[in-house]
């Protein structure tokens, strides 16, 4: 995989996880506030664990998982019973072929999954561009600053927040899950500063998890 595929990937896991985790407290009956006083967090930072947020920590998603009763499969993850069998073991002298562990990650197109995924990666690679490359926020200035000089359109109040945004480095308004973050990156000047290459490997990248990529073992080594 490349490193823009790995990005990908890792963030379509983490939103897939989030969901998981919000469906979870639903089927509990848990409304977010009582979750999140169960956890011991904010609902700020419970409805960013829902979202897939990698701003949390590890600790914060293991006690989300802890209260929802699936700490256990961090547990198994964490452990060896994936490992192959120590040398001269039982197990290792067992001529049983080893279990082969498969596992296909996709990104829904029916319910415009890859859509928000492929808006989302965008912005988060054009984030970590302007930190490497902080001059590049004027390039994007300039550019909103020709659309807000074209006429009034609907999309006018966006760019006006846009360009609060900017001039504060306020990237993480862009990067969430809520519905305002997804009108603001649909109204982006930010990711016009992205390469073609840069853009051209994240639409690709994202194109693939629309097929579905299979993570695991795919042959029993020799």
């Amino acid at each position: 995989m490349t490193e823009t595929t790995t990005a990908v990937l890792e963030r379509q896991l983490l939103l897939q996880f989030g969901e998981r985790l919000r469906r979870l407290r639903k089927a509990h009956k848990l409304g977010m506030v009582q979750m999140a006083q169960q956890v011991g967090i904010s609902r700020t930072t419970l409805a960013a664990v829902e979202a897939g947020d990698p701003g949390p920590s590890l600790g914060t998603y293991l006690r989300v998982m802890s209260v929802l009763g699936i700490s256990g499969e961090l547990a198994l993850l964490a452990g060896d019973a994936l490992q192959a069998a120590p040398a001269g073991s039982a197990a290792a002298r067992s001529k049983r072929t080893r279990p082969i562990v498969q596992v296909s990650v996709t990104a829904d197109t029916a319910r415009h999954d890859a859509q928000d995924l492929q808006s989302l990666a965008l912005h988060e690679a054009a984030v970590r561009l302007v930190r490497e490359r902080p001059e590049l926020v004027d390039q994007a200035q300039a550019t909103l600053a020709r659309w807000l000089g074209g006429r009034v359109s609907n999309t006018t109040s966006l760019w006006q927040e846009w360009q609060r945004i900017l001039e504060r480095r306020s990237w993480r308004k862009v990067l969430s899950r809520t519905r305002r973050a997804q009108e603001l990156r649909q109204a982006s000047p930010l990711i016009t500063v992205l390469p073609a290459a840069v853009r051209e490997r994240v639409l690709s990248d994202v194109g693939k998890l629309k097929k579905g990529v299979t993570l695991g073992a795919t042959s029993e080594p020799s």
